[in-house]
């Protein structure tokens, strides 16, 4: 393994944890937001005006490394760097000896997998953001589809004629909870509701 030369080299016990798991996940990363003001005014934008090819390779990083495990590191290895931006070894070891390389502002960071990667404050919040945005949607879809469950029952109880349970925020729940440990992931049709109403209403 080669140690990239342009990276802020510091003792172990000074290396940040990378905030982002490397079990997190963004499969449908298809769009990265990106701040045109911020980066007009950026110190390597402005660098890379003086060497256009280490400008361009730096922003492949940017975007490559939203794919990466952790979501939005790199790894420390040049062959590996060099792989993932598709040159040849020395090629990248070349871009990599400039005074200011691709990876300008990228830091060493201790992963929650053991590894040691490359960050960068700008990736990582960037990564971040898509990870909170995400994790909303998730709640906001999952909500959603508790709201339509539970509305399902409610028509199913009224159609069963125990209009008196369907008025119940605490019978209709109990069925959904019942559903859902009887039939894990399973919807709540017409049977199924039945099948629970008669099961709690024999507990009583």
């Amino acid at each position: 393994m080669t140690n990239s030369a342009s990276v802020h080299l510091v003792d172990s016990d000074e290396i940040d944890l990378y905030p982002i798991s490397s079990a997190e996940r963004l499969d449908s990363h298809f769009f990265v937001p990106w701040n045109l003001k911020r980066w007009r005014g950026s110190e390597f934008r402005r660098f890379g005006y003086a060497d256009p090819e280490v400008g361009w390779f730096g922003m492949e990083l940017f975007f490559l490394a939203q794919d990466q495990t952790p979501i939005g590191t790199l790894p420390c290895d040049d062959d590996a760097l060099a792989f993932l931006l598709r040159v040849p070894p020395a090629r990248w070891r070349d871009l990599n000896s400039r005074d200011v390389s691709p990876l300008h502002g990228w830091i060493r960071v201790h992963c929650d997998n053991g590894q040691m990667r490359l960050a960068h404050p700008v990736v990582t919040e960037v990564a971040l953001d898509a990870l909170g945005s995400r994790k909303r949607n998730d709640a906001r879809n999952a909500d959603e589809r508790m709201r339509k469950r539970l509305g399902t029952i409610v028509g199913h109880l009224k159609q069963m004629g125990a209009s008196v349970a369907a008025q119940t925020e605490e019978s209709v729940n109990a069925i959904s909870d019942w559903i859902e440990d009887s039939y894990p992931g399973g919807s709540a049709t017409l049977k199924r509701v039945k099948e629970a109403f008669n099961a709690l209403s024999s507990r009583r």
